[in-house]
């Protein structure tokens, strides 16, 4: 009785309303548009079964024609973009949508802590301060980032994107043939502000703190129109400082398994860091007829850093009796710049109501410059450096792209799209070392000059289409070859692969009207390595250098020399995935996924003793190897919600919260814990907002837990993390319609972080660790809008 009395009222309420809405729709029967910006596309088949749904009725033949007829209401079409979830309903293919909304709540400073309150997603590096993205727990290369879209340069990571460019993120649990099939455990694209009819123009100027240290940042967003005629543009500009402090202190133990003697060094390390950058980009749109756009979006990062790092050296025995380079302190000054710039361009041209073609073109720039000074003390304070090291690196990178698609929407609810792509990146690379004034062994030996060149040329067919309004499918194939090529004074690399990955998706509504529906997914997915994987060039490792004019002698295990592998062969992944989705009626979703991946040449870091060109003795050396098949399989369970959904007197609180279980084991390496590399047992989150209402006053926080995490990277090594728990919190105060002041924490709760590793061999256990803490950060930001 109580609901039918609300429901009553409601109805009351909005009768006059209604009213008026129709007696405008008579006056003025022209469309209405709220997108107007975006490109014609050919529907989808979910989309034709949408447009049938919603169409008025027929008018029945057999109704009279009197001289006084009923008004007749012109039919008003809204356009508008969906809902994330809504959009996340609609796609065949697993998608979750992260709109701008969800990507402000928190006021994060970089993408990175967005991304991880996602399902599945976790961040390496230390708790607060971001790191690389990993979707299912997966390490380094098997989630595929794209930004519109596109792979970014290499020397390119999300966290020099702040979260005031994006529009949206979309996150994939299974490849399509559209955005590709390199990565394995997912793709997340991320989208960049986009020209819209609306008008925007909005500014947050913020400061920042961690160990009392000011981070100041500004960003200024502005959206318009170009012309009446459907042109329209968006700039986004964002500037930061920050200055950061961190303390990390190592210990590496050594027992002789024979002798029982043991060895240790504990080092002591403090770096003081320093970075400024500047993010431009913008979207500027035009309409050159009925169903014809061109996009111009140029794109430009730069970046520049310093770092002060001095650590101090003890070690039990005092002084070593295997021949290592000796020294107690030393103190490295960094100065890095990073200058990135790229313009794309995109023509849209629909030839009738079911056919449109697509074509994009990049070209792309980006340059990196390092310099450090080394110096190695041994002795009193105050005494000279034995020894002096000044390294200077040059990277220069060009990349260009160009890809076509045409999409054919087809009378029997199929939309067939096809496409091509291709892209080329080539790396210049120059490297001057010298110690104590004189050339590096390691420039002579291995050459300063390196250039790299790879190629990309992809082409792709997919078939989304309906059966009834029950059973949507898609199917798609692509087929990629990736040529790596490198030159140097001391050696030339080749690799060549090509894979072929076929896709299938399908969705079944349990019925027409029905907000709960199944997923599943069977498809191939592929790893390739990437281009320092295959063309490093040895470095030797600095405490086995080598002597002057003489061939190097022996090193340790634990201290091996580094070089690439140009003969690995890409990772190749057979994938299912399972899904139940329930769409609540007040926004929201409850989920349930299943996956599991079969991994074929397994790339993974070995250090073996090998016979090398630098030395007149076997030396370790590290390189990637392909070692064998893998396997991974997970459950991931999602519940965001209002709570007012299942308590009728509760307040509307918007709660998040998911669950991820992971397991994975790789052959040829005992157990217990032979997982995938980086790979934790499990992740959670927990969050929940809320707008009060007395006060213009929001208030949110959130948990994110990772378990501490043991991993049998070979027979010889086992690597530890501890766990992570960071809790984050936001207010937000809106002081009038067009101002707010948004005050928020991360890492509220900070724990001391840590990693090591054990290493048995057949004379020797090597125990390492390292461990520092990890800091609040605290933002007050304003944001206006002008």
């Amino acid at each position: 009785m109580k609901h039918a009395q609300r429901l009553s009222r409601c109805i009351a309420a909005l009768l006059p309303l209604l009213a008026t809405s129709l007696a405008q729709a008579q006056a003025q029967p022209q469309p209405v548009s709220g997108a107007a910006n975006e490109a014609p596309q050919a529907p989808s088949a979910a989309a034709s079964a949408a447009k049938r749904t919603l169409s008025p009725p027929a008018k029945p033949a057999s109704a009279s024609k009197t001289n006084e007829q009923p008004a007749q209401l012109e039919r008003v079409e809204l356009s508008g973009k969906a809902s994330d979830e809504a959009a996340r309903r609609a796609s065949t293919a697993s998608k979750i949508v992260i709109g701008r909304e969800e990507i402000e709540r928190f006021g994060d400073s970089s993408v990175g802590e967005v991304l991880k309150r996602l399902p599945g997603v976790t961040t390496g590096g230390r708790p607060g301060r971001g790191g690389e993205v990993r979707m299912r727990g997966m390490g380094s290369g098997y989630t595929q980032i794209l930004v519109n879209g596109e792979r970014m340069p290499p020397g390119f990571s999300l966290d020099q994107l702040p979260p005031e460019q994006l529009e949206r993120i979309e996150v994939m649990r299974a490849p399509t043939a559209e955005y590709g099939a390199r990565g394995v455990a997912g793709t997340i694209n991320v989208v960049l502000r986009e020209a819209l009819a609306k008008r925007l123009n909005d500014l947050k100027l913020g400061v920042s703190s961690e160990r009392g240290r000011l981070r100041p940042n500004a960003s200024w967003s502005r959206s318009d129109k170009l012309d009446e005629h459907g042109g329209a543009y968006t700039l986004s500009i964002n500037a930061q400082q920050g200055d950061t402090l961190d303390d990390l202190n190592s210990l590496s133990l050594t027992r002789n398994l024979k002798t029982q003697a043991e060895s240790s060094l504990l080092t002591q390390g403090r770096t003081e860091a320093s970075r400024k950058s500047l993010n431009l980009n913008a979207r500027l749109q035009w309409k050159l007829g009925e169903g014809e756009n061109f996009n111009l979006q140029p794109f430009v990062n730069a970046a520049r850093g310093s770092s002060d790092n001095a650590q101090t050296f003890s070690r039990t025995p005092p002084q070593p009796g295997d021949g290592s380079y000796y020294f107690d302190r030393s103190n490295t000054h960094s100065d890095t710049r990073f200058d990135m710039a790229r313009l794309n361009a995109q023509w849209t041209k629909a030839l009738d109501e079911s056919r449109r073609i697509d074509l994009r073109a990049g070209l792309g720039r980006a340059h990196a410059l390092g310099d450090t000074l080394t110096q190695e003390y041994l002795g009193a304070p105050g005494s000279a450096a034995i020894r002096t090291q000044q390294d200077h690196t040059d990277s220069r990178d060009s990349n260009w792209s160009f890809n076509g698609k045409y999409s054919h929407q087809l009378e029997n609810e199929h939309s067939l799209v096809a496409g091509l792509e291709s892209e080329g990146t080539q790396r210049n690379q120059t490297r001057d070392c010298l110690q104590n004034g004189a050339t590096c062994r390691g420039q002579l030996e291995f050459g300063d000059e390196l250039s790299a060149s790879t190629q990309r040329f992809a082409a792709y067919v997919q078939d989304e289409w309906s059966l009834g309004k029950q059973w949507s499918f898609y199917a798609g194939l692509r087929g990629e070859t990736i040529a790596t090529r490198s030159q140097s004074s001391a050696q030339e690399v080749k690799n060549r692969s090509s894979v072929w990955t076929p896709l299938l998706h399908g969705v079944w509504k349990f019925d027409e009207k029905s907000r709960d529906q199944i997923r599943a997914s069977l498809t191939r997915s592929y790893r390739s390595p990437n281009l320092q994987d295959l063309i490093a060039q040895p470095s030797i490792n600095s405490f086995y250098p080598c002597p002057d004019g003489q061939p190097c002698g022996a090193n340790s295990y634990d201290h091996p020399d580094r070089a690439g592998n140009p003969n690995l062969l890409p990772e190749l992944a057979t994938g299912i995935d399972l899904a139940y989705e329930n769409y609540l009626s007040k926004g929201g979703i409850l989920s349930v996924s299943a996956f599991a991946r079969q991994i074929s040449n397994l790339i993974r870091n070995d250090t073996r003793l090998e016979n090398v060109s630098w030395a007149n003795t076997p030396r370790y050396v590290t390189r990637p190897q392909n070692i064998g098949n893998a396997k991974t399989y997970g459950v991931e369970l999602e519940a965001k919600f209002r709570l007012d959904e299942f308590i009728d007197e509760a307040w509307p609180v918007q709660v998040r919260s998911n669950l991820s279980i992971f397991r994975s084991s790789v052959d040829g390496i005992p157990g217990p814990n032979n997982k995938l590399d980086q790979q934790p047992s499990a992740t959670a989150n927990l969050g929940a907002d809320y707008r009060l209402r007395s006060l213009p006053l929001s208030l949110g926080g959130s948990i994110n837990w990772t378990p501490a995490n043991t991993v049998q990277q070979s027979r010889e090594t086992e690597a530890n993390t501890s766990r992570k728990i960071v809790l984050d919190a936001f207010a937000l105060w809106n002081i009038d319609r067009d101002m707010s002041l948004r005050l928020s924490a991360s890492n509220l709760a900070p724990l001391d972080y840590s990693n090591g590793s054990q290493t048995l061999t057949s004379d020797s256990l090597i125990t390492k660790s390292s461990n520092g803490a990890s800091y609040t950060q605290w933002q007050l930001r304003l944001e206006i809008k002008i």
